[in-house]
This record gives structure tokens, sequence and C-alpha cells, in this order.
């Protein structure tokens, strides 16, 4: 017998929370499993086994109710974590951590994109993380699959630890994407096969530079957790993850630092090589300007229909003057060397 297909999802179904993605519930040995349509939701922020996960799109308005009942967190700190203010940040407030941290827009139909505007929203308690964004992005869909797929999640410090490795692998990932495009590059400017390379080292340099600004955002948050512990309620846990992680972003931010002063250096490099190409040019140009000049004056001379000509009844005339255009140009050619004047070298 055939098994009875899924109910049909209706544009029109609501989920149980006001702009909810997905939940998932994690039970005490770490094992996440993700709450299905119609299936009652745990309380959020309740002591017990395991944990909850809840991810929210941001851009509904009702979402402001939730919040202000207190049912994610405090009200000030989830306001405050949820507001549409960019900005990373970190709060801590009667156990709770808030905050915003970057991460990588994820497009349809595309891979990760590095991109400013991606931000991710997030609210840890004991036993909640309830986390949101305005645009798809790529950290909470990877730690999604990765915990469907079986891998043991067992608090929520542990959770955020999971979304912001692998926001930090796509990173990894996109820098690494560079230094291969910078290495290409570099081979052709040293083979002096530059075709458009000047165009394809800006947006290198303009990425660079994007993620090393979220990076030193990022670094500054998990640094200000790492530190948080011993002034606040911050627990042991939470900081021991700040700074495994603050760790890994130091060393990603020294290599995307690297990056962008390798694609400066290949510009001003690559700009030096088309000023030398240039100026080779314009010796060339101003040569054939200099040699064809006497003899255009030659040619203007023996073309002027007036009375009196030289050699205008000379049989011998054209070839005579033919011989002092010639003789002009290796004149003028001689003059050149008598000066100096040398193309430009390398």
């Amino acid at each position: 017998m055939a098994a009875p297909a899924p109910p049909i999802r209706l544009l029109c179904d609501e989920p149980a929370l006001p702009g909810l993605l997905w939940a998932m519930r994690f039970d005490e040995s770490g094992v996440g499993h993700l709450v299905e349509r119609g299936e009652d939701l745990p309380a959020p922020g309740r002591f017990g086994e395991g944990f909850v996960w809840l991810h929210f799109n941001l851009n509904d308005a009702r979402l402001a109710e939730l919040v202000a009942n207190g049912r994610l967190g405090p009200p000030h700190l989830t306001t405050t974590a949820f507001a549409s203010d960019p900005h990373q940040r970190l709060i801590v407030e009667e156990g709770h951590i808030g905050g915003v941290v970057a991460d990588l827009v994820r497009e349809a139909g595309e891979g990760a994109k590095v991109d400013a505007g991606g931000r991710l929203h997030f609210v840890m308690g004991p036993r909640l993380l309830a986390s949101g964004r305005r645009h798809p992005v790529v950290g909470p869909d990877l730690a999604r699959d990765a915990a469907t797929e079986g891998r043991g999640i067992l608090e929520p410090v542990q959770l955020l630890e999971v979304i912001v490795d692998h926001v930090v692998t796509a990173m990894a990932e996109s820098g690494g994407r560079l230094a291969d495009e910078l290495d290409e590059i570099e081979d052709h400017i040293l083979d002096e096969r530059v075709r458009g390379e000047r165009r394809r080292l800006g947006p290198i340099r303009r990425d660079a530079v994007r993620l090393h600004r979220q990076l030193l955002g990022l670094r500054a948050v998990f640094h200000r957790l790492e530190t948080a512990a011993a002034v606040e309620q911050v627990p042991a846990a939470s900081a021991a993850a700040a700074a495994r992680i603050a760790q890994r972003l130091d060393a990603l931010d020294r290599d995307m630092v690297m990056l962008a002063d390798r694609s400066r250096l290949m510009q001003e490099e690559l700009a030096s090589y088309l000023g030398q190409a240039s100026n080779r040019q314009l010796y060339t140009l101003s040569v054939l300007t200099a040699l064809f000049l006497p003899p255009t004056l030659v040619t203007g001379l023996f073309g002027m229909n007036t009375k009196g000509l030289p050699l205008a009844e000379n049989e011998s005339g054209s070839s005579i003057a033919i011989a002092f255009a010639v003789a002009s140009a290796l004149a003028a050619f001689g003059l050149i060397r008598g000066l100096g004047i040398r193309p430009p070298r390398d």
C-alpha cells in the first residue's frame, strides 16, 4: 500500500508564532527535531531537558507583540537585538545574551554572496535560542541542515557556535576563491599577458575589504562576550565558546587583510605595467611624428600651386623632391639620436 501523501501546505497557512520560519527542539542527547506544522511548539524559555531553537523572519510586523510580551527573553534586550540597526553588537541582561552578527546573504539560485547587509539577530537564554534575519542568510540554514543530519548540539551556545562556524567557513571559502583569482591574475601579470585584469582586480579588492569589515565586527562581538564573563552574568560555557570563535576569527581576519593588501599591491603593479606600456607607445608615436614632419614640409612646399616653384621645369624634379623628403627624415632621426632621446626602460 502506498504511503499517504503529505498534506499540501497552502500560502494562507500561518505558523504557530508570527514570523516563525522554523522551530527545532533538541533533546537531552543533543539530537535536533524539526517541529512539524500543526505540532505543538515547546514553551520558549522553559527549563527542562534539551532546549528550543526558534528562527524568525524579522520583516513580520506582528513579531513586535511577541517580543513585548517577553516570550523570547527580556523585552528590552530582545527589542534591541531584533532592531533594524545593522550595527554588530552584543547585549547581556538577566542571564540572557542578545546581539547582531554579520552573515553572508544567499540569493535564490546562487551561492553565498558577500554582502555587508547580511545580518543575523539572536537572543540566547538557558534553554532557548531565538534567531532572526531580514534577508536569507547562510548560517542558520546550514546549521539546521547539520542538526537534522544528526549533529549533536547540547545547549544554545553550542548551536550559536555552529551557526557562526558555518558563517566563518563560508567567508573562508569566499576568501579562497578570491585568492585563486588573484593567483591567476598574478601569473598573467608576470607573463605580461594582461587582458582585462584591471577590471577583475577591482571587484576582488572590494569583496576582500567587505569581508574584512564583517570580520572586524564579528571579532569585536565575540571578544566582548569572551571578556563579559568576568563582570556580567555570562555562563562559562558561553565565554569558552566565544574564545574559540574569536580565535578563529582573528586568524581569518589576518588572511583577509593580507588578501586586501595583496590585491592593492597588484593594482599598483598593474598600473605601473600599464604606465610603462603607455610610455613605450607614446615614444613610438613621438618618433614617428618627428620623422614624418620634415617630409611633410617638403611635400607641402613642392605641392603649392604658385609660380616660380623650384624644380618645376626640371625633368628629375620629382625624384629630387623625394630625395629631399628622405634626407629630411634621416636628418630628423639623426637629431633625435644626437640629443640622446631613447625609449623608456622597463
